[in-house]
């Protein structure tokens, strides 16, 4: 009768599995801080009141003037001011009846504001002025 020399053994290691879970661990952890890292950080107005409009273009006006536009689930990009009607028409093909939101800062003077709302009134536009619920 023959005999193996080499046994098999019936135990399991798990360091092997634990290394790989520790790694992974690591990589989510590091790719969850870069989801939104530059996200525009916009102190909005209070205001009790909800509209059930669903606007597909966001125009955001930060603390510093900076303008931002995006369409849809897009990235806020960098924006003049004088490009902002273009921008806009370019989707209003897409979508006849386009609502776009105003995000702008409290502390963002009136007449920027009303900047945003000649150019939609002028292109048929309609505006939904975005605000934060009241602190309580």
């Amino acid at each position: 009768m023959l005999k193996r020399k080499n046994r098999i053994s019936p135990q399991f290691s798990m360091s092997s599995m634990t290394d790989i879970i520790f790694l992974l661990l690591v990589f989510f952890m590091i790719t969850s801080t870069l989801v939104s890292p530059n996200a525009i950080k916009v102190l909005l107005p209070q205001s009790s009141q909800q509209t059930s409009a669903k606007p597909l273009a966001r125009v955001i006006i930060d603390r510093d003037l900076n303008w931002y536009a995006a369409y849809g689930k897009d990235v806020e990009m960098p924006i003049m001011e004088e490009d902002l009607t273009q921008f806009l028409l370019e989707y209003q093909n897409q979508e006849p009846e386009m609502y776009v939101a105003l995000y702008a800062d409290e502390s963002v003077p009136y007449s920027e504001i009303v900047k945003v709302l000649n150019i939609a009134n002028e292109n048929s536009f309609k505006v939904v002025l975005a605000t934060r619920k009241p602190d309580r």
